[in-house]
């Protein structure tokens, strides 16, 4: 595979696309944003005018998008998938649920198309650094041909099985971890504000100690910033989490942090913070102490 089509030019999308570019790849990229083309052919990409022009002569198309309705209205609502050639792949790296990526997957292999259930963790620290944790479902074969694309934008590629949903199984697994651990992170930290102490000193502490965790050494800093950089927004874990506890629900397994961390990232949201930076979580815990 050396021709690679790319949608969803977003914090995360564009590092990846300049990434794989990088690496040797013909990358062909698009995005509702007119300036991520000009941001991708920077990068070392060429921009697509339309996702047909992504999808088009292709030996891959790559989907970092939303969430698994997005993914269906590109291929199928769009007809992109219709123009990427008979036996061309979709690498599918959105975290969707389990089950929306399988009946993806037979949708796409019904068309003479492949699909790789591929969703990424590591945010866009890990995106720009190409060091991102791809978690994979594909039959062996498929995932031969796909791992050099995918070396080109992880450092850790792990193959969990050959049924389309596995990947996307693990990614909700991994989001359960990512979102109670911000969201007591958040908890802590306002915990320390409420105490009065020294809020530097403090994250200084716990990043340091068994207390400490990799959201909470990412996300820490920014909590103690009135605006931060948006890496990742609170919706995001408000979908997310969703999708954590949909699965949870589909196993009859009781997930009781995942729902209370899901609550309270749908309270920053339902403060009209959605689109902020998922470090806000901590004004849920303000809100509840009267100082937001």
């Amino acid at each position: 595979m050396k021709k690679i089509g790319f949608v969803g030019l977003g914090s995360m999308g564009l590092p990846m696309a300049g990434n794989l570019a990088r690496a040797g790849f013909a990358v062909t990229g698009f995005d509702l944003r007119p300036e991520a083309g000009a941001k991708v052919a920077a990068a070392g990409g060429v921009a697509a005018t339309s996702l047909t022009d992504a999808f088009a002569g292709q030996d891959a198309a790559v989907l970092m998008v939303v969430n698994a309705t997005q993914a269906e209205d590109i291929l199928f609502g769009a007809g992109a998938l219709a123009h990427l050639p008979e036996g061309g792949t979709v690498i599918l790296m959105a975290t969707c649920p389990p089950a929306a990526v399988a009946a993806l997957a037979r949708r796409v292999e019904a068309e003479g198309r492949r699909l790789v259930d591929a969703p990424v963790s590591g945010g866009v620290v890990g995106a720009e650094a190409g060091s991102l944790t791809i978690m994979v479902a594909a039959p062996s074969d498929l995932f031969a041909q796909v791992k050099p694309v995918l070396d080109a934008m992880g450092s850790k590629v792990v193959l969990l099985g050959e049924k389309a949903g596995q990947g996307a199984t693990a990614k909700a697994v991994n989001q359960l971890l990512c979102g109670v651990h911000l969201a007591v992170a958040g908890e802590a930290l306002s915990l320390a504000e409420t105490l009065g102490l020294d809020m530097n000193a403090m994250l200084d502490i716990v990043s340091g100690s068994a207390a400490s965790s990799w959201m909470l050494r990412d996300r820490g800093p920014r909590m103690l910033e009135s605006e931060p950089r948006v890496t990742s927004a609170v919706d995001i874990f408000v979908k997310d989490l969703g999708i954590v506890l949909e699965a949870g629900a589909g196993a009859k397994t009781a997930l009781p942090l995942a729902a209370t961390a899901h609550q309270m990232f749908l309270a920053v949201s339902g403060q009209g913070k959605g689109a902020k930076d998922d470090s806000k979580v901590i004004d849920a815990y303000r809100a509840l102490q009267g100082r937001a």
